[in-house]
């Protein structure tokens, strides 16, 4: 009988003994299952999911919180700073003026829009590169080197498109609700301009000047934000959509006599001298509607041609249409 609760103190001291030994296990044991790991902190935050993005050039597997982030396009870019979102490069040459921070030495020059610098690009050993229309043929030299994703606007569904990339961009960064509050003020906005513009009846023809020759945008088209969310009438809603636009003479613009004539200066926007009132204003300019009742509205080419598609960019392109109607 002694022998038998001799036997079983000691098998208890000895499970008393590996507890302890258990109790102290940490960064510093060699020994046991090298699977085990120190349980977390109550302060630690659990690892976020990845996310898995679907965008006009396909399926990407991005993660949380990327903290290394190359950006092409300027819409992505103006969104990321609304939202407070830091970057690590972009192609600086070209950067609009209300975002000319980036311009910065802290920020990497990633090249030019059209043309990556992949090599600086694979340098910076990005989480996460996210392009527009313009680097669309690098997409799979750009996915080689990091996730990338493509973030251009559908401009045949503006808003619904230009939301969408939001929301992503959102989820990416976990700043839904930043971005939630700034889509209702883009929202109240819109309104006030649609309805303001509907009740007005007057329509509208935009135009983009380049070098004195002109094209025309219409409804579907990369301006036609004007027409199919601003509430703009179209005084030709048979314009050829088109990137470049559809190209027409100052004989059509005195034909169509349209109530308002918006007016994009591509010379504005990429050279900083901008030359279209005086391409625009001439003799048979003169004669429209427009022209008479002081309503040709030079539109601001860093919101309208660099950076469309942005919280910033959408919401002035909206106040600047909504100051422009009488």
């Amino acid at each position: 009988m002694k022998k038998r609760f001799g036997l079983i103190a000691m098998v208890l001291v000895f499970a008393m003994a590996l507890a302890a030994c258990g109790g102290n296990n940490g960064g510093n044991n060699t020994g046991g299952n090298a699977s085990s790991s120190p349980s977390p902190s109550p302060s630690a935050e659990a690892p976020a999911s990845d996310i898995v993005v679907k965008h006009q050039l396909g399926e990407t597997t991005v993660k949380a919180n990327p903290s290394k982030v190359v950006v092409f396009d300027y819409g992505t870019l103006d969104t990321l700073d609304k939202l407070g979102v830091e970057v690590a490069a972009l192609p600086q040459a070209g950067v609009p003026a209300y975002l000319a921070k980036y311009k910065d030495t802290r920020y990497v020059n990633a090249g030019s829009l059209k043309e990556p610098d992949f090599e600086t690009i694979h340098g910076i050993s990005p989480d996460l590169i996210i392009i527009s229309g313009r680097q669309s043929d690098a997409y799979k030299e750009l996915s080689d080197i990091a996730p990338t994703i493509y973030m251009g606007v559908d401009t045949s569904n503006y808003m619904e498109s230009f939301k969408s990339n939001v929301h992503t961009l959102a989820e990416i960064f976990g700043k839904q609700a930043e971005a939630e509050a700034a889509l209702a003020d883009i929202d109240a906005t819109v309104k006030a301009v649609n309805d303001k513009a509907t009740a007005s009846g007057k329509n509208g023809l935009i135009i983009l000047s380049n070098e004195g020759k002109i094209s025309a945008y219409g409804p579907g088209s990369r301006f036609g934000i004007i027409h199919d969310v601003f509430g703009v009438g179209a005084v030709d809603p048979t314009i050829k959509v088109s990137t470049h636009g559809d190209e027409i003479s100052f004989e059509f613009i005195s034909e169509k006599n349209p109530d308002y004539l918006f007016v994009v200066d591509r010379n504005a926007a990429i050279s900083d001298e901008a030359g279209a009132k005086e391409t625009v204003e001439n003799d048979l300019v003169k004669n429209t509607t427009a022209y008479k009742e002081g309503n040709i509205v030079y539109l601001d080419p860093d919101f309208w041609y660099l950076s469309g598609g942005g919280l910033i960019s959408v919401a002035s392109m909206a106040k600047e249409i909504e100051a422009a109607l009488k």
